[in-house]
């Protein structure tokens, strides 16, 4: 009885079935590469450093599909105190780059519940043209006025600053 109901045609019927089930499902639920974005914004905000009197934000990404090596990511932040953006560029080394972050200079004039925005492009490694950009807005939760003016601790030991006190 068992050797009819698991003969050598019907298990390779079966598992060729299957097979081809499993093909058809991830064709459909493929996604083209192409159809990707070349980054995804992970991550980001603003960084309070009281110790070191110390505002700035950013973000982290992941690389979603090849980016030409050399390629340049650049990133301008919305600047709180008024005045241009502030640029920060960075080179992509190639394929084993899969994730990175990237943080504006020292800011101040940080208000909370004020939209800040960050434009990111990525730019040819020759042209500097860009070839793809995208728009992310930070919201901070606290105003910068709780950072002190001066730095509380120097160097890399900590020691109290004797302006700070």
């Amino acid at each position: 009885m068992w050797d009819s109901l698991f003969s050598t045609r019907r298990v390779l019927a079966a598992v060729l079935t299957l097979i081809a089930v499993l093909f058809a499902l991830g064709w459909m639920t493929r996604q083209d590469v192409g159809e990707l974005p070349y980054l995804r914004i992970i991550g980001g905000g603003f960084i309070y450093n009281y110790r070191v009197s110390d505002v700035y934000y950013g973000f982290t990404a992941v690389v979603l599909k090849p980016i030409p090596t050399g390629a340049i990511v650049e990133a301008a932040f919305e600047n709180p105190g008024g005045g241009p953006p502030l640029v920060v560029r960075q080179r992509m080394g190639g394929a084993e780059m899969t994730r990175f972050a990237m943080r504006s200079p020292p800011v101040r004039g940080v208000r909370a519940g004020r939209e800040y925005h960050v434009t990111i492009r990525l730019l040819g490694r020759k042209t500097e043209q860009p070839f793809w950009s995208v728009e992310k807005t930070y919201v901070s939760q606290i105003d910068d006025d709780i950072v002190p003016k001066e730095p509380l601790t120097i160097g890399p030991g900590y020691a109290r600053n004797p302006k700070a006190e």
